[in-house]
């Protein structure tokens, strides 16, 4: 039987992790070799747990998932959750094709009612950015689990079992807290004190949060993964787990039923691919994984302007405004078709046509002059995971997973361990799109990218800001020749702020990292956050492997703002 416990690590691996499991980034995680990587945006023990499961012969998508699963341990099921959402995108060296797997949000099916679901969340205001309103309609059918055991069935190695197992010793023996889940107990403990079993698995005895330089012990999780591990995931859907967590929502008001859970299932499809000149492709996730359209379009957009070949955004005014209009297109994938059609008429908004360049050609000479969907706040004259995984042989495994709340949610739901977030509190217009029950369109944006069809690198994103943040990690690459590492390093700009009483947009950027010069020339008003405050400011983050398809030398390049790691043999 394989092991990936510590105990199979080199000598002081798990003392060397566990330590940078609490530290603070400030350049990317960067690491190189002949053989495989593994990047995250979190997390650098669960990099190094990936690490070992491509040590054992487990293929790419047996070092993501393990990954995977170990961040969601790690992180107390706070901005990722076993109850969450996955997509994956999925290179097969030996044939070349790229697949992809949806994993993300079913709608309940007995909510037919979903603009009067309680609560709202606002990303930029204090007052609502951890949400307003507990309840149990807030929950959606989640399919994080579904997607571990989809993706090992078909291309996974080592016995499933394996993949559990930093997991399970992440929970029997502890998680270190740092300080950004110190952060996190400070702005949820009240939340988490609501109900009796949440406080029980993630508070201390005393109702109090838990601070850096502690440990958390998640003695019922390790049982329930313990559980998930031996008979599979139908203890979660429909066995159960999945009874117990449907007698907890309906207690909360909410509409979920076994039937929900019995019914989930993942979407296999092959991968969208795109071009976007100069030799470059992309493969991503199809519709309805709204983000691949979205970071085609965007790639594309930014060609017809120009910015492909003008001065880099960090030092022009021109570009950076570019750069922002361009991103705050994103809205187009969430809003009602006849709101989309009234403000870009004649414009064909199919998922079909927003990848081509002759839409990007049309929506930029609609937006040129004045973007409708960006409300800027002029001057005077919304968390997650990423996990990337590169093997011997060249196969890539991209996810993303997410709670796609507000750490833990404002419900604070919690079943043997596992968390249940409240992504509903915030995309009742969305969810009011689709049929109940179905799949809800994703944000995400994961995917490979190809130079005149080899491919060359793989890449995730998440955090609120993941558009944006995809969009400049692309661009650096492919039309400014920057590596991975310098992709990330270079300064990046967030996820507008919203004024909700207002609804004018604020440009936001890291604090320190650019030129004043150029934010004031753009004519809009914006915002520097530091610390902390970027995880809500709508920071982005982005992840890569590049892999030499002459050499199969890797190099891989983590986020630059927290205890991510890149690690590769």
């Amino acid at each position: 039987m394989v092991s990936l416990r510590s105990s199979s690590w080199g000598p002081g691996e798990r003392e060397r992790y566990l330590a940078e499991q609490v530290q603070v980034r400030t350049t990317a995680g960067a690491a190189e070799g002949e053989h495989g990587a593994v990047t995250v945006a979190y997390s650098a023990y669960a990099a190094r747990a990936g690490l070992q499961a491509l040590k054992e012969g487990g293929s790419a998508v047996d070092a993501a998932l393990t990954t995977a699963l170990t961040q969601v341990a790690l992180k107390a099921g706070a901005p990722i959750s076993y109850f969450g959402i996955m997509s994956l995108v999925y290179l097969d060296a030996k044939t070349g094709k790229v697949s992809t797997m949806n994993a993300e949000w079913n709608t309940v099916r007995g909510e037919t009612d979903p603009m009067s679901i309680p609560g709202s969340v606002a990303f930029g205001s204090d007052e609502s950015v951890s949400g307003t309103e507990p309840s149990g309609r807030t929950a959606l059918v989640g399919g994080f689990l579904k997607g571990v055991s989809a993706a090992h069935e078909r291309f996974g190695r080592l016995p499933f079992a394996s993949l559990f197992d930093p997991a399970i010793e992440v929970a029997e023996t502890g998680a270190p807290i740092d300080h950004s889940m110190e952060w996190c107990y400070a702005m949820r403990t009240k939340d988490l004190a609501r109900l009796p079993e949440t406080a029980e698995a993630l508070l201390k005895p005393d109702g109090t949060g838990y601070v850096e330089g502690e440990t958390l012990l998640q003695p019922r999780l390790a049982e329930t993964l313990k559980r998930i591990a031996e008979d599979g995931t139908d203890y979660v859907y429909g066995g159960p787990w999945g009874k117990r967590l449907v007698d907890v929502i309906q207690a909360e008001g909410g509409h979920m039923t076994l039937e929900d859970l019995e019914a989930y299932d993942v979407i296999w499809d092959d991968a969208l691919v795109a071009e976007i000149g100069d030799g470059w492709s992309i493969a991503t996730n199809p519709w309805p994984n709204a983000g691949g359209v979205a970071l085609i379009e965007a790639q594309n957009l930014a060609r017809v302007a120009g910015l492909d070949k003008g001065e880099h955004w960090t030092v022009s005014s021109e570009s950076f405004r570019k750069a922002v209009d361009i991103t705050s297109l994103i809205a187009l994938s969430y809003l009602p078709a006849e709101t989309a059609a009234a403000l870009f008429p004649g414009l064909d908004l199919s998922p079909e046509a927003r990848v081509t360049v002759e839409h990007a050609e049309k929506l930029w000479e609609l937006i040129k002059d004045g973007n409708p969907l960006a409300n800027w706040k002029r001057t005077a004259p919304m968390h997650s995971d990423d996990v990337v995984a590169v093997d011997s042989e060249g196969n890539i495994a991209a996810i993303t997973h997410s709670i796609n709340c507000v750490l833990w949610g404002k419900t604070a739901i919690n079943i043997d361990g596992i968390s249940i977030g409240d992504p509903a509190s915030f995309q009742q217009a969305l969810i009011a799109t689709v049929p109940p029950g179905s799949r809800l369109p994703a944000p995400t944006e994961t995917g490979i990218l190809l130079k005149d069809g080899t491919p060359v690198l793989g890449f995730a994103s998440m955090g609120a800001g993941l558009h944006q943040r995809t969009f400049q990690g692309l661009l650096n690459y492919t039309a400014f020749g920057m590596s991975v590492e310098e992709s990330i390093n270079t300064p990046d700009f967030f996820l507008p702020a919203n004024d909700p009483a207002t609804m004018q947009s604020t440009v936001v950027v890291p604090e320190g990292r650019f030129d004043e010069a150029v934010l004031d020339g753009t004519g809009l008003e914006w915002a520097a956050v530091g610390g902390d405050n970027a995880r809500l400011g709508g920071e982005g983050y982005w992840v890569a492997v590049d892999r030499d398809p002459a050499t199969g030398h890797v190099t891989a390049g983590s986020h630059n703002r927290n205890n991510s790691a890149a690690v590769a043999y």
